[in-house]
């Protein structure tokens, strides 16, 4: 197990409440009389990139407007007009990463093992949510960072993984992945990185078939973790359970 990779939304943080109600907020600046409740939400959430749920659900609410010639020009500026929303909402700690994030992330770099970022979301979305429980270097911490603004196919496609592994100069069955989605697990595994999967509320009907663990979180001291995790380990995901479930994961498609 040489490096760890993380995706963001979902993952890092349970950032998808916030990205709803800036998605709304958006619609309610600029006059459109959309609304997006939890259970919609969570339908367009498969279709990956906010620019393209946007364009998908256009089409489902006024087809014959959805393919005028300025709709690409609207999407943007509704667009950015949601991602301002979503960084007022998550800056200064407004946001908590997930149970286990922060710990995971500093026992890796103790231990000499890069951390990487992998993610379709906007650069934007990244400092917004990374800046305070990082410091505004926070992109030092992190040996590779590929965002919307350097992949632009969206996961389940494994572009996004591939740039990071490139970066890294690893293949991807010397890593070990993170994300919380069937999307961004089937992007992953088609870049050959075994996947833990944290589902949040959005996710957790998803088919997680081939993860190489599917967790409520990662995890702290003293907060257990259900039985059903591999190897019964109790308490919290740490770099030993980690490279056990890696060797595990390699030994399998020895």
């Amino acid at each position: 197990m040489q490096a760890l990779i993380f995706d963001v939304d979902g993952t890092l943080a349970d950032t998808e409440t916030a990205h709803l109600q800036a998605f709304n907020a958006a619609f309610a600046e600029v006059g459109l009389d959309w609304f997006w409740d939890e259970s919609l939400y969570t339908r367009l959430l498969k279709v990956a990139g906010g620019k393209e749920r946007l364009l998908h659900y256009w089409h489902v609410a006024d087809l014959e407007e959805a393919d005028g010639t300025r709709i690409n020009d609207v999407i943007d500026a509704v667009h950015a007009i949601k991602t301002r929303h979503y960084a007022a909402r998550v800056r200064n700690g407004g946001l908590p990463l997930r149970p286990g994030i922060a710990r995971l992330i500093a026992e890796a770099q103790a231990a000499a093992i890069p951390v990487a970022i992998a993610t379709t979301t906007t650069p934007a979305n990244l400092d917004a949510l990374l800046q305070t429980p990082f410091g505004p270097t926070w992109r030092t911490r992190f040996a590779a960072i590929c965002d919307a603004g350097t992949t632009h196919v969206k996961k389940p496609s494994p572009d996004v993984y591939l740039d990071v592994l490139r970066q890294l100069g690893l293949k991807g069955p010397d890593c070990v992945a993170f994300e919380d989605s069937a999307n961004g697990l089937r992007a992953a595994r088609a870049a050959g990185v075994p996947t833990i999967v944290t589902p949040t509320v959005y996710t957790s009907q998803d088919d997680f078939d081939g993860a190489l663990a599917v967790l409520p979180h990662l995890g702290e001291p003293n907060a257990p973790i259900p039985s059903s995790v591999p190897d019964e380990r109790a308490g919290w995901v740490d770099l030993a359970t980690l490279r056990q479930w890696h060797r595990h994961a390699s030994a399998a498609l020895a």
